[in-house]
């Protein structure tokens, strides 16, 4: 989706998203004068879906993007990442800087690659095999029990902010349900069924299948420390903000991007930070983005 014109900010959804996750800035940003770009990311909604776990790694999804602004004819960016944007946003600003203005990102930090092992190797040694990181990486398991709760059941699951870290029984995965925030209505709910039914859940799990190799394939920038002005949001009641070690390294996260302007912790939110508060989202990453403008 694109609209307005200026300065372009590129907005990166997560999962289980889409560029539908972006409803309540797309048209603010383009109000305040920028041209917003919110694409459905590989394996989403209109985008393709190539099969295989091996399609999904930190390179492809960012040569995508990068594919994207030069078909665009759009030279830099700000951008916006939320849950697996975030970490593709924070993988772009390292592989490509020079194609990034500045970076606003919500909910997941930026955690530096361990020479341990990926980050699915680190959950399982700190929390078991019961982390749904790692639940994840089983071919079609995941699959196999939205089905059985229906599509229509795993997002009110997940809208409800009833989706935990830790899912120790698949028969019971994704039963449990609340009703829908006021930021999520029905026909919110049934756009997001109808845009999975376009490819299956398989395509979106990928991205947590292919961990591992992306882990293998970013050995060349370890350590690297980039350039970009950041800022960085995420609730306290986020189930991110509990992973293990979570805030102590969303406080060391300027040792690797020493042009983190601000950390915001939004008391009493949830999740889907961007849906749930946007006024908030919306009034820091504006801020920050004109400010940055003013200064070129």
């Amino acid at each position: 989706m694109i609209f307005g014109s200026g300065p372009v900010v590129l907005f990166l959804h997560g999962f289980p998203d889409g560029w539908f996750g972006w409803r309540k800035q797309i048209p603010v940003f383009a109000k305040a004068g920028f041209r917003t770009i919110a694409p459905d990311m590989r394996g989403y909604g209109d985008s393709s879906a190539p099969e295989g776990v091996n399609n999904y790694t930190y390179l492809h999804i960012v040569g995508d993007l990068i594919g994207l602004l030069d078909a665009l004819e759009v030279d830099k960016v700000f951008v916006v990442g939320h849950d697996w944007g975030a970490t593709i946003a924070w993988q772009m600003t390292i592989f490509r800087p020079d194609r990034v203005i500045a970076l606003a990102n919500l909910s997941v930090y930026y955690t530096p690659r361990n020479p341990k092992g990926s980050f699915v190797t680190l959950m399982r040694e700190h929390v078991g095999d019961d982390h749904y990181f790692v639940k994840f990486q089983l071919p079609g398991e995941a699959e196999a029990r939205i089905e059985q709760v229906t599509y229509d059941g795993f997002f009110r699951h997940v809208f409800s902010n009833k989706f935990t870290p830790l899912l120790p029984d698949w028969s019971k995965a994704f039963e449990e349900k609340g009703p829908l925030p006021e930021s999520t209505s029905e026909e919110d709910l049934a756009h997001y069924v109808s845009e999975f039914q376009k490819h299956g859940f398989t395509p979106a799990l990928n991205y947590y299948r292919a961990f591992d190799l992306s882990w293998e394939l970013t050995a060349a920038w370890m350590n690297c420390k980039v350039l970009v002005p950041t800022i960085f949001m995420i609730g306290d009641q986020d189930l991110v903000y509990h992973f293990p070690n979570a805030q102590q390294d969303i406080q060391r996260m300027a040792e690797h991007f020493p042009l983190l302007k601000e950390i915001t912790i939004v008391e009493g939110a949830n999740h889907f930070l961007q849906v749930e508060r946007p006024d908030i989202v919306n009034d820091h990453i504006l801020k920050s983005f004109k400010n940055f403008l003013a200064k070129l």
